[in-house]
């Protein structure tokens, strides 16, 4: 086996975003493109001797063949040792667990999370550090710095290896271990929750019923809902991961998870219902006839935390993106716990929780997470949920609305406008972002505006700041609205539009959440000219 060098030239687009660099499938199939942004990773990172590093994704189309890439280009680099999971399958939360339990350098984590899969779907690469978290923006930039002036890359000339048998074998001087993706995680999941109490609700009579997607999670869910807690045969739906995941969009949303969504609303609904995506880090969960909006989720969670034994002696405090709705924040009042606003993206809660100042922390794109990792991880939520419940003996909807009764509702949704023209999204952020010292003060209709600007988040742990985080217009009576454009889509650009009315009459803290948002929806559509600038009459999800 020998090392060779191999000649290249830079592409420009290799930027990566909250998660990494996302692309189509083609692109990172061409000649040189994946190659370049992982030799960019091995000489931004400066590796130890003896270096650890796991690799693994969520199994979607080119994962193999990017993963036998990816070990040899670690060879010709000098790493020591290679953890992969078998197939090449690792949910993104199981390799935080890998790199933090083995003392691992990092983690090489190939997946879009819940972008669509296949020949012509999306394709992703991230790094996360020794912490097991998603790099931070200052190793991301030197990362990016490199992609654009590289002009070689190293890699080992060998055969593929066999990524399916499990056990140890070598690729020149570097030992490559092929390992049981689920048996670590499980264990972990053992150690947090009181599996017992889950186990003897479920033994009487409580049915589960979890939408794999055909993604990532397929196995840990059978594993631990049906194998290990007694679930019925068949809780677990959508089981077996595939590189399209069967042609849907592994989102685990009310529009992409409709058929879990009709199921828990129908006469013969599960008792539960909860969802993971693409790469296994987030979730959704619902009851028997209820829908629990993931802000709403994280706040529940957080309220109840101490019922679960990892959590028995209380939380240090809490966080959520800057999107999320304030509902944790009210929790966190009462609770005595410092609740800290971040930007978009799980790395900004690492620096938090390797500090220990927060223990539990959410974004509303259906991601939940606590100190145990430090990625989201949906089946760790839909686990604390059901510890909760078996202790309380309560269901979905009643720990739900006796949450509403205590500290109010927070009208919540998210509207997204997939697939628009880039010029036209990022000309309606300009519009705003040039205009948010005219903002304060104007009406519309009932509502007056208190405060606008474009969020910035100093870090306190590190003094780092972060800008141009989404414009938040926030009024005098507690309502929000905030625009972004996300960072995980492929196609055109996904305008993210957030909004937020506070409800603390306990009377109506159940209204249709659409209903109690309608003025917030009109004033959003007046103040940037939604239907005009994105060409659409509505968005492309509403959840």
């Amino acid at each position: 086996m020998t090392v060779i060098t191999v000649k290249t030239k830079a592409f420009l687009d290799q930027k990566p975003g909250t998660s990494g660099l996302r692309k189509k499938v083609k692109q990172f199939q061409v000649q040189h493109y994946l190659e370049n942004f992982v030799q960019s990773i091995f000489s931004a990172v400066e590796f130890p001797e003896n270096a650890t590093l796991v690799v693994g994704g969520d199994g979607r189309y080119y994962n193999k063949e990017a993963i036998q890439t990816i070990l040899k280009m670690a060879a010709a680099n000098g790493i020591k040792r290679v953890l992969v999971g078998q197939n090449g399958l690792l949910s993104t939360p199981a390799v935080s667990n890998l790199i933090r339990k083995y003392e691992c350098v990092g983690g090489i984590v190939l997946s879009a999370s819940h972008n669509p899969g296949g020949p012509n779907g999306d394709f992703g690469i991230k790094f996360n550090a020794a912490n097991g978290g998603p790099a931070l923006e200052r190793v991301t930039d030197s990362i990016f710095t490199v992609t654009k002036s590289i002009t070689e890359y190293q890699i080992l000339e060998s055969d593929d290896i066999d990524l399916h048998t499990l056990g140890c074998s070598s690729l020149g001087d570097m030992e490559v271990e092929i390992i049981d993706p689920v048996i670590d995680y499980v264990k972990m999941m053992e150690d947090l929750f009181d599996f017992n109490a889950i186990q003897t609700m479920i033994a009487g009579g409580f049915s589960i019923k979890f939408d794999a997607m055909h993604a990532i999670t397929g196995p840990y869910a059978k594993a631990i809902f049906e194998e290990r807690l007694g679930a019925e045969a068949g809780s677990v739906i959508n089981a077996v991961p595939l590189t399209d995941f069967g042609g849907g969009h592994p989102d685990p949303n009310p529009v992409y998870a409709k058929t879990l969504v009709e199921h828990m609303f129908s006469e013969t609904a599960a008792d539960f219902g909860a969802a993971s995506d693409g790469d296994g880090d987030r979730n959704i969960i619902l009851g028997k006839g209820i829908y629990v909006a993931p802000s709403d989720s994280l706040a529940i969670l957080t309220a109840n935390a101490h019922i679960a034994p990892a959590y028995k002696n209380g939380i240090s405090g809490a966080a959520r993106s800057m999107p999320t709705s304030m509902a944790v924040d009210r929790v966190a009042a009462d609770l005595g716990v410092p609740c800290f606003e971040t930007p978009t993206g799980w790395k900004f809660f690492g620096n938090l929780l390797d500090a220990n100042q927060i223990t539990i922390c959410g974004e509303e794109s259906a991601g939940t997470g606590s100190d145990h990792i430090r990625e989201k991880d949906g089946i760790w939520a839909v686990l604390l949920w059901l510890n909760i419940l078996a202790v309380t003996q309560k269901s979905v909807k009643q720990l739900t609305t006796e949450h509403w009764r205590k500290f109010g509702r927070n009208y919540y949704s998210r509207h997204d406008y997939e697939g628009i023209d880039k010029a036209a999204a990022n000309k309606l952020m300009n519009d705003l972002r040039s205009k948010l010292d005219q903002f304060p003060g104007r009406c519309f209709g009932l509502e007056q505006i208190q405060k606008a600007d474009d969020f910035e988040y100093c870090d306190p742990t590190d003094n780092s700041v972060t800008s141009g985080q989404g414009v938040r217009i926030i009024f005098e009576s507690g309502c929000r609205i905030v625009f972004r454009l996300s960072g995980t889509g492929t196609d055109g650009a996904t305008l993210r539009v957030y909004l937020e009315r506070y409800e603390g009459d306990i009377s109506r803290t159940e209204l249709e959440t659409q209903d109690a948002l309608a003025e917030m929806i009109l004033i959003a559509d007046q103040i940037a000219d939604l239907s005009t600038l994105t060409g659409m009459d509505k968005p492309s999800v509403i959840s």
